[in-house]
């Protein structure tokens, strides 16, 4: 059984005052009494039922999520874990666009009794983005900013630090032209991280040609048109936006005859599970998805209690396995020592640059 001595060492405050917060006393702070009964609940000192403090809806849109591999399992799990020990029931319910046509989120919400909801998997373009403008009842949605909305957030990892981070990772390890693949820019994230890859290779000085980025909404087009220029320009090393598409382009080199990491690096995003398991171990970012699930509570939860919060990012990690090395350095690959052109610099690359995500 949990103590008030286990809730005062969490908190690192006297017996006493989680004695006085417990009992309501005047002389302890709002902030205080509420750490204490948060901490109360996540230990067990209160039983709490998970009727007493309401419902909230947690909606996916195409994602898998019964099973410890897939990704968003973690995300949901930390989610309920913080929700549940707060006193919330939690209902996970799959979303489509024809089930959002057919009623306003606000109206769904209500006739339901959410007090707020979290959103993985929406696509651009589905009815309910338009609704966030607008809502009443309090949503924090994964990875798609709804700005002017005081009760709606944004949840995610912090794309650009992380494209950083992998940008001058890969130049300490020696390598002087670096590539990137994306999937389509019609979402906001494929945006961020393509933009962000650029802004990246100007911060460590390097060459930044809008050359040496491919885009498409098929894995096949990146991997036929895309992936051979992006070798012939010499590129060392090529990030992708998201894991599956960097086991693809893995996958042809290796049919084209070139060792990963010894001729060409690959790294990825997000650290899906399988990536521990491809040949070799594919270096991805990371973002705690247990973490993301706990701040999309805590985001919610700050959005129903009256705060106006915007973005939530979260740090990021670069998980180094083996398909990211040193820059191999063979008389076979060469590199011009030349002025190149930023993305400012380049038509094609200024006409990319000015694309917005619009909901």
């Amino acid at each position: 059984m949990a103590t008030m001595e286990d809730i005062a060492r969490r908190l690192g405050i006297s017996k006493s005052t989680v004695c006085k917060a417990l009992n309501d006393a005047a002389d302890v702070s709002s902030a205080t009494r509420e750490a204490v009964y948060q901490v109360a609940r996540e230990v067990g000192y209160i039983q709490v039922s998970p009727s007493d403090a309401g419902k909230i809806a947690l909606f996916l849109e195409n994602m898998a999520y019964t099973s410890p591999n897939d990704y968003v399992w973690s995300i949901i799990a930390g989610f309920r874990q913080m929700a549940e020990s707060s006193g919330y029931q939690i209902d996970v319910i799959p979303l489509d666009p024809l089930m959002q046509a057919q009623v306003m989120y606000d109206a769904y919400m209500q006739e339901r009794g959410y007090a707020g909801a979290l959103f993985l998997g929406l696509a651009p373009g589905d009815p309910w983005l338009q609704d966030f403008q607008v809502c009443r009842y309090p949503a924090v949605v994964w990875d798609i900013p709804v700005p002017g909305n005081p009760r709606v957030a944004q949840l995610g990892g912090d794309n650009e630090e992380a494209m950083y981070q992998v940008v001058t990772c890969l130049q300490k390890l020696g390598h002087k032209k670096i590539g990137y693949l994306s999937g389509d820019l019609n979402s906001y994230v494929n945006q961020i991280r393509y933009f962000s890859f650029f802004r990246a290779l100007r911060k460590c000085a390097l060459p930044s040609n809008s050359r040496l980025a491919g885009r498409s909404s098929h894995t096949s087009e990146c991997i036929d048109k895309h992936l051979p220029r992006l070798l012939e320009e010499g590129v060392t090393a090529i990030i992708c936006s998201q894991d599956l598409l960097a086991h693809a382009v893995m996958i042809h080199c290796q049919e084209l005859g070139l060792q990963v990491p010894q001729d060409v690096s690959i790294v990825g995003f997000d650290d899906s599970p399988f990536c521990a398991y491809t040949v070799p171990p594919l270096a991805s970012v990371r973002v705690d998805r247990m973490q993301l699930g706990r701040s999309g509570f805590l985001t919610l939860k700050a959005l129903m209690d009256g705060f106006p919060l915007g973005s939530v990012l979260l740090h990021t990690e670069l998980v180094r396995r083996k398909s990211m090395g040193r820059y191999p350095n063979k008389d076979k690959v060469t590199f011009q020592e030349t002025q190149f052109a930023t993305v400012e610099e380049d038509p094609a690359a200024a006409t990319e640059a000015q694309l917005q995500f619009e909901v």
